[in-house]
């Protein structure tokens, strides 16, 4: 590292977003600041932004300044990719920068909800391969009545045509005569997943979309908007997929 790409930590983190200056430094002279693994406490340590791998409180900090991480809530009909060779609305008909950006993962074209969006590409490998079980959690609309056991066989899971299938978590989240939300969270993203696995115990579902992907959560973020993640959430993401 040149002496022109050193810069001071409390600096790094303060550009980085974690506070001032003067909060960053409390963090380092606490020792909750670590940089490529140890515990920093000198005020006066530079880093490099570009390589230094930095950890407050345990959860990772972004300080690569070309580093993008946002979230959109694609509409339905929309097609999961950045350019659609048949014309159709594609996320990118919802992108406002100028930066080449990933999505990570897909949503089916009927399918509304969350979708991140980076230019880190081991972030997003990490975030859509199998072996980090990162949970998705979906809002699934079907027609009642719900068999009190339906929680339980969906947890035990079924087999489908492509192998066996099942569900984490599972909840009734609304119910209004016989239209009802549930609540349904997976850690697998094959094809259709969700709605294969609803139709299987005889509920195809109605309508389908994504609220949560890992710890980031959809919120009050509507249809066809987007938002740059906070720091906060970034480490979080950082940190379910062990970075």
């Amino acid at each position: 590292m040149s002496e022109n790409e050193a810069v001071r930590l409390q600096k790094v983190l303060a550009d980085a977003g974690i506070g001032s200056r003067r909060h960053c430094e409390e963090l380092i002279g606490e020792g909750r600041v670590t940089v490529d693994g140890k515990v920093v406490f000198r005020f006066g340590e530079k880093v490099d932004p570009q390589r230094a791998v930095i950890h407050v409180d345990g959860r990772r900090v972004e300080t690569r300044a070309e580093m993008r991480y946002y979230m959109v809530n694609k509409p339905r009909g929309v097609v999961s990719t950045m350019k659609d060779e048949r014309g159709r609305k594609s996320l990118a008909d919802y992108v406002e920068v100028p930066e080449r950006l990933f999505h990570v993962g897909r949503l089916d074209t009927d399918t509304e909800g969350l979708i991140l969006l980076t230019n880190d590409g081991e972030l997003a490998h990490r975030l859509t391969h199998p072996s980090y079980g990162v949970e998705k959690t979906y809002l699934a609309e079907i027609h009642g009545p719900i068999p009190r056991d339906l929680g339980r066989r969906l947890k035990v899971g079924v087999r489908l045509e492509d192998g066996p299938a099942k569900a984490d978590k599972f909840r009734i989240f609304d119910q209004v005569g016989r239209r009802v939300l549930v609540e349904i969270t997976l850690h697998e993203g094959r094809k259709h997943i969700v709605r294969r696995l609803l139709k299987e115990v005889g509920f195809p579902v109605q309508q389908l979309a994504r609220i949560e992907f890992g710890p980031i959560k959809l919120g009050l973020l509507k249809p066809g908007n987007m938002r740059a993640l906070t720091v906060k959430e970034v480490g979080e993401l950082y940190k379910a997929v062990d970075l």
